[in-house]
């Protein structure tokens, strides 16, 4: 992105509409890619003139910030969105209000009034701005009487008191609300932004008080990043997190694997997706379905397939894949069980064009091994013909090149053009080239990358392709030997990870010394399940002998 250079007396472009969006401080290298592919759903190019990205003030400072100024053509309207909030809203248009709310790592959305480095270009440029005719005519709808307000003062994680808080509201003064002040659920509610430089947790890098809540007099001293003037569009800021996240934790779900996509995750992929009502998505390694929940939510037509028959199958009737989705009300999904590196024998008409988008977090051997149908023996004896009608089939293990590359020749045959594919693939910090070493093929295109460190040297990428050129089916066997541009030493740079994860730690100070304390607390936690069972069985079989009914012959004194 080349965000538009601004001028220093006031740093915005007082005949446009301009957005101040706020990004929660978490998944950092997801935050660009969520937003460029949610605008693009509802045909709006980042970037371009119907949507600028406005320079931040001190934008030669860096660091990444948790902030994004986007600005659009003043009653700017599209086929899919239009900007004016209070509007009727039209049939397939939303508020562009709306549409950056289903952002997950978004925030919140400002109607930017004023900007600047400091506190007072940020006044200066408000005043600028209100007479404008732009200003004019949106501050005119917001000062009525019958509109309350309130003014929020956010510090970015660095504590003023009320006082000082006070002071800084009334720089605003000459905005003059005329309605009433409601602190809760108010018509309108402005805010004022104090950006600070802020670490990888969200909390101020440079607080003003130490522990002990005593003053630091140097980070006192040191000047904001920016500060920010407007009014808060939508449901408001969100303090916490998103409501779907919250609602949908995999805490509250009935049915839950060693692998299942936690929420705030599966939310983000499915953006990246481009999920939408009335869309036909596709999990080939649908586990208990927790990617396929979140984008059921989003209204679409979900199928996900798996080969291992236990996980599909559920725990009982109550704790499956299905009830997953009956607990939230959402309609069931169809699930099949079947072997992704035999799609195209499995069903019929395998490279037409079906699913608008497939999304799936591939098993890569850390947490559970891939399995593919086949049997280890060279002869296998073959099963017969009275039994095959319910047979499932023997597996054998499945390399993770294979399964990179058997998942893009299956996107590239059954995504419609322009859909999209979304992956996980496990990889390490350093030693990795996005161009050389992903997995590639010629139908489709790379749109996004996004790294998820988990230490200083693992961590993951969501890819994200679209597809761009129709399947030869006559080019299997070429597509396939494509997948990897440097053959083996790009897959194994996705493959063994768990061995390379051993191996690291075997290298590290004091390792078996603490294996044997691992091992050891392993065993003590065994033996306690162990005789907490055997107590309860005891005291079970003592409760029985006390209750049963003993019998005696007719006529007994007893």
């Amino acid at each position: 992105f080349f965000p538009t250079k601004l001028t220093m007396d006031c740093c915005l472009p007082l005949n446009r509409y301009n957005l101040l969006v706020e990004f929660a401080v978490k998944h950092m290298d997801f935050q660009r890619s969520e937003l460029e592919s949610v605008l693009d759903l509802y045909g709006i190019t980042l970037n371009s003139p119907n949507c600028e990205i406005l320079q931040l003030p001190n934008a030669s400072i860096e660091r990444t910030r948790p902030f994004i100024i986007l600005s659009f053509p003043y009653k700017e309207k599209g086929e899919r969105y239009h900007l004016d909030e209070e509007a009727t809203t039209i049939k397939k248009q939303e508020s562009i209000a709306l549409i950056l709310s289903r952002c997950i790592l978004v925030r919140s959305v400002i109607e930017l009034w004023g900007v600047g480095s400091t506190l007072e270009n940020c006044v200066s440029c408000s005043k600028q701005w209100k007479e404008s005719s732009v200003g004019t005519e949106i501050f005119g709808k917001h000062s009525d009487v019958s509109k309350s307000w309130k003014l929020t003062i956010h510090t970015l994680g660095t504590t003023y008191t009320r006082q000082e808080q006070e002071e800084m509201r009334l720089n605003f003064k000459f905005f003059d609300f005329r309605g009433t002040v409601k602190m809760k659920e108010p018509s309108n509610e402005y805010i004022m932004i104090r950006e600070v430089e802020l670490n990888s947790l969200g909390s101020a890098l440079y607080p003003r008080q130490d522990c002990n809540k005593k003053a630091i007099p140097e980070n006192e001293a040191r000047p904001p990043l920016g500060v920010y003037f407007g009014r808060i569009l939508g449901q408001g800021r969100a303090t916490k997190g998103r409501g779907d996240v919250e609602r949908y934790s995999l805490k509250k779900r009935t049915y839950l694997g060693p692998t299942s996509m936690d929420a705030e995750l599966s939310f983000i992929m499915s953006n990246l997706g481009q999920v939408e009502k009335g869309k036909y998505v596709m999990d080939p390694f649908v586990g208990t379905g927790s990617i396929l929940l979140s984008c059921a939510i989003r209204g679409a037509y979900c199928i996900g397939t798996d080969i291992d028959i236990r996980v599909l199958r559920g725990r009982n009737e109550r704790e499956n894949i299905r009830s997953n989705f009956a607990q939230f009300g959402l309609p069931r999904p169809e699930i099949v069980r079947s072997d992704n590196a035999l799609y195209n024998r499995h069903y019929r008409r395998s490279t037409v064009p079906l699913y608008d988008c497939i999304i799936t977090d591939p098993p890569y051997g850390i947490r559970a091994g891939a399995r593919r149908s086949g049997s280890k023996l060279e002869n296998p004896k073959p099963v017969e013909e009275e039994w095959r009608h319910d047979h499932i089939a023997q597996t054998k293990p499945y390399a993770v090149a294979d399964v990179m590359a058997d998942l893009l020749d299956m996107a590239a045959r059954t995504l419609v053009m322009t859909g999209r594919l979304v992956y996980i693939i496990p990889s390490f910090s350093t030693d990795f080239s996005i161009e050389d070493d992903l997995p590639q093929h010629p139908c489709l295109e790379l749109t996004h990358c996004c790294y998820q460190p988990f230490t200083a040297e693992l961590g993951r990428r969501v890819v994200t392709m679209k597809k761009i050129n129709t399947y030869d089916e006559t080019r299997q066997k070429e597509y396939v030997a494509a997948v990897w541009k440097n053959g083996t030493e790009s897959a194994e740079k996705c493959a063994n990870i768990r061995e390379k994860i051993l191996e690291a730690a075997k290298k590290k100070p004091r390792y078996e010394e603490r294996l044997a304390i691992r091992k050891e607390k392993r065993k003590k936690t065994r033996d306690t399940k162990k005789l907490a069972k055997l107590k309860l069985n005891s005291e079970f079989s003592i409760e029985q002998t006390s209750c049963r009914v003993t019998s005696y012959p007719k006529g007994s004194l007893l």
